[in-house]
């Protein structure tokens, strides 16, 4: 048999477990969801910058800058697609270095920008959207011919 003091003391107490996760449980499912939005923000960026290391990629083997642009951007929407982020790229290629000579060094830079729906990154039906950018430099071969 329990002592009396243990027995009132458990009947005063009864029922504040309850009450405290009642209090705390709002604030840990805010905090969760933080948590989930800032890992979704950075999946992101993570994979606009990967649509515009491809893109940058795609338009080096390009011989010319129109093919590159159009590389780049078929590129940039399938890396996009792939990671399921739901945008359409604005694709900048900087194919200035497909003119150089053959035998001199060259790069190719791709910028792919997207806007970015807050309903998909954080909450259903959050109005706005965020922008992310990306941007990559690939070297051009030296010794490949150019258009």
């Amino acid at each position: 048999m329990m002592p009396l003091e243990t027995r009132g003391r458990r009947r005063r107490d009864h029922g504040s477990a309850t009450l405290e996760m009642a209090i705390l449980a709002p604030g840990l499912l805010a905090l969760l969801a933080v948590v989930m939005g800032v890992g979704r923000t950075q999946h992101a960026h993570q994979a606009v910058e990967s649509a515009a290391r491809d893109a940058a990629r795609q338009a080096s083997i390009a011989r010319d800058p129109a093919t590159a642009t159009a590389q780049a951007t078929s590129s940039a929407q399938t890396a996009l697609n792939r990671e399921g982020l739901r945008c359409s790229p604005a694709v900048t290629v900087n194919a200035a270095g497909l003119n150089r000579t053959v035998g001199t060094p060259a790069t190719v830079t791709a910028t792919v920008t997207c806007q970015l729906p807050l309903s998909d990154l954080l909450l259903p039906g959050l109005p706005g959207s965020v922008r992310v950018d990306g941007r990559f430099s690939s070297p051009v071969d030296p010794f490949r011919g150019r258009g």
